[in-house]
């Protein structure tokens, strides 16, 4: 560490604080994972304090060869970074309107925050749009959102500056902003290499103005979490408080109540050596100053058909060679949404190829699957591996057509049978690329 990071550190922590933590930087990260209650049920195991559907795991696994991950049966991630879904938690009912609740999520890939969102936000009538600017990081952050199976959920790849129009549409403002990344410095080498507070004045910039460029979004009264992967004091209390003096917003204080998080002026940080993961800071203000409201138009989209292969009360209609379902009572968002260039707009259900559909690979992720609108073939690990390398493979005794390639009952794809054969329909970008 250098004598300019060790000198910021203290002056963020205290001294105390940043001897503890120096000296926890050089050990080994723990190892985390939050589980997808709507799909399975947490094992038992070190629970993190923070959410109940995470555990701590004795050591590192292949992750990439369970195929469960893959079913979307949890996700994993740091538990720090899991402590901005318990403030969010938090806020909840100071931001729910009578009507829907709109989220966005601003700087989102490759997914644990929106996932955790998507957890948390189960059983209300809610929109969460969820961002990133990076076209490639966007891809992942589809994948990763379809795995765990939720339908009112866009996923976009926007700069910013676009959410600026869509005044006063967001209830709640998530911005876990790119950052100089000091919380990292024990998993990666490169956040190490690359710091200098040349570059902590760059991020501190980088965020005010992705903060600016969103803030017409929030509604008046709206929640913004704000979050960094950092430790310093520039990054996180210091633009807390632009935030409030510039932007016009008031702080609040949701409770901590745990043991190891260490409060700020504005905010939590957690810090290794006194919790078990990596550096995370989080804060929450309401928007006070004045907005305007942009008005939610009636969908232009024309319905194509109505419920395929879902249960509930979905909305569908073709975009090109694509049907994609929305909550019937997100109807009205979806011109809104269009605006966005969404890559994801509720559930892909399938693609039209002349009088077929296809069914799509996210629908047999998607929890709103009808369960009896696909033969199921529940198949033993290694065929659900096999499955995910994309290998082609016969079927025994299954009619033919398409199937629902399942692996301890969770869905992880389909297939086309063909009697002698069966076409394999997971798509390229998520096939397990390593040798088996």
């Amino acid at each position: 560490m250098t004598d300019a990071f060790k000198q910021l550190l203290t002056e963020s922590l205290g001294a105390d604080a940043a001897s503890r933590a120096l000296a926890a930087l050089e050990e080994d990260p723990a190892v985390s994972v939050r589980y997808n209650s709507a799909k399975c049920q947490a094992p038992s195991g070190e629970t993190v304090p923070w959410n109940a559907d995470a555990r701590f795991l004795p050591e590192r696994p292949n992750f990439t060869l369970d195929p469960l991950l893959h079913a979307g049966a949890y996700y994993v991630q740091d538990s720090s970074a899991m402590f901005v879904g318990h403030i969010f938690r938090e806020i909840l009912s100071l931001a729910a309107p009578e009507g829907v609740l709109r989220v966005l999520d601003l700087c989102a890939a490759p997914g644990g925050k929106t996932t955790d969102l998507l957890s948390s936000l189960r059983g209300r009538d809610y929109l969460l749009v969820s961002n990133e600017i990076s076209a490639s990081r966007a891809t992942v952050l589809c994948d990763n959102t379809a795995r765990w199976g939720e339908a009112p959920v866009a996923v976009t790849s926007a700069d910013p500056a676009a959410f600026g129009p869509m005044k006063g549409y967001f209830d709640i403002l998530l911005a876990d902003v790119p950052c100089s990344g000091e919380g990292m410095f024990r998993k990666d080498a490169e956040a190490r290499r690359q710091w200098s507070q040349d570059n902590v004045a760059l991020c501190q910039a980088r965020q005010r103005r992705i903060l600016s460029d969103s803030w017409p979004a929030l509604r008046e009264g709206g929640i913004l979490v704000y979050s960094t992967c950092t430790f310093n004091h520039y990054e996180n209390d210091d633009n807390v408080r632009w935030i409030a003096e510039q932007l016009g917003a008031e702080v609040l204080s949701p409770a901590a109540g745990f043991p190891g998080v260490l409060r700020t002026e504005f905010g939590s940080v957690l810090v290794p050596g006194f919790v078990r993961g990596e550096g995370q800071y989080c804060a929450a203000l309401r928007k006070t100053s004045a907005s305007d409201t942009v008005k939610i138009k009636k969908s232009g989209l024309r319905p194509e058909v109505k419920n395929i292969w879902l249960d509930g009360d979905f909305t569908v209609v073709r975009k090109g060679e694509l049907l994609c379902a929305l909550p019937a009572a997100l109807a009205g968002d979806a011109a809104m949404l269009e605006r966005l260039r969404p890559l994801r707009s509720g559930i892909a259900v399938g693609t039209v190829k002349g009088k077929d559909l296809i069914p799509h690979a996210d629908l047999a992720l998607a929890r709103c699957l009808s369960q009896n609108a696909f033969e199921r073939y529940d198949v033993p690990r290694d065929k659900a591996l096999a499955f995910l390398h994309r290998e082609s493979f016969t079927i025994a005794d299954a009619p033919k057509g398409y199937l629902l390639i399942t692996y301890d009952g969770l869905p992880l794809g389909f297939v086309k049978n063909l009697g002698n054969r069966c076409n394999n329909l997971l798509p390229q970008g998520r096939r397990i690329r390593m040798d088996l």
